[in-house]
């Protein structure tokens, strides 16, 4: 009976644990976002701010050119990714669905592009876009993140049509459906949970990257990641108003996992065991 509950309870303790050890760190920014400047710098830790102030926030939001960083985070983000669904809608298709002479070599570059580091295309997208007189523009940042988060969607996507079976398809055909119709009408559908997971792997993706927009965009060009590094005084770095910007700057990630959150979930897990 003992060896029973002690087999019960130690997994719930480690659980409990690595829960506590993962989101501590968030608590303490959350926290130190509203903690007074005497708090932060206190050499005893203040874990809960009772006299908490609104005013880190209020420093991060009227920061210099705020307002343009935010629109080019939410431009290159959701044009990435808009992007690459569609192009790789149409690719994990033609891998799921069509016979083709190197259908399996494209398959496996699409896996050693996913494997890949994205770091390492960091110079030559420098090189790219100065060559081509486009630095500072969110072109340019728009088609390198859409590079970024394509192969996991591509391979994500492909084993959810793989899934579908190809009689539903071949039923609409046979009912007058020409092939296009067919997939926009029964397989695309069906193809939600796919599309939301992919989603919401590829807008964090982009919306986090930090150091192609480093060597990419300056000044105008800057996106929400570069922009969190920007908060120092003569004094050092303005934690408060660093954890203030860092929070807000999560916020965005954190209400599209909830409304996500079961269909991304089922989906990354189907996507990338069948097929």
């Amino acid at each position: 009976m003992r060896r029973s509950l002690f087999g019960r309870t130690w997994p719930n303790v480690i659980a409990v644990v690595l829960i506590v050890f993962f989101i501590f760190p968030v608590y303490w920014m959350i926290a130190t976002a509203f903690k007074q400047d005497r708090d932060i710098i206190s050499k005893t830790p203040v874990f809960i701010p009772f006299d908490g102030t609104f005013q880190h926030f209020t420093t991060a939001v009227n920061a210099e050119n705020f307002w343009t960083y935010v629109t080019n985070s939410v431009t290159v983000t959701v044009g990435a990714v808009v992007i690459s669904l569609v192009i790789a809608t149409l690719a994990s298709f033609a891998i799921a669905r069509m016979k083709f002479r190197g259908r399996k070599t494209f398959v496996l570059v699409i896996m050693l592009a996913q494997m890949a580091p994205w770091e390492v295309m960091t110079v030559g997208a420098y090189i790219i876009t100065r060559d081509n007189d486009m630095l500072n523009s969110l072109v340019p940042l728009t088609f390198f993140y859409m590079m970024m988060i394509l192969p996991f969607t591509i391979w994500t996507l492909r084993g959810f049509i793989a899934a579908v079976p190809k009689e539903l398809e071949e039923s609409a055909m046979v009912d007058g459906c020409t092939r296009t119709q067919a997939f926009v009408k029964v397989i695309f559908p069906l193809l939600a949970p796919g599309l939301m997971s992919t989603s919401l792997f590829g807008f964090i993706t982009a919306w986090n990257e930090f150091p192609l927009v480093l060597w990419l965009n300056k000044e105008q060009g800057k996106t929400l990641p570069l922009w969190l590094s920007s908060f120092k005084t003569a004094f050092g770095n303005d934690w408060g108003a660093t954890m203030a910007a860092s929070t807000m700057f999560a916020v965005p990630v954190l209400i599209l996992f909830i409304f996500l959150q079961r269909k991304a979930v089922g989906g990354l897990t189907d996507g990338a065991v069948k097929g």
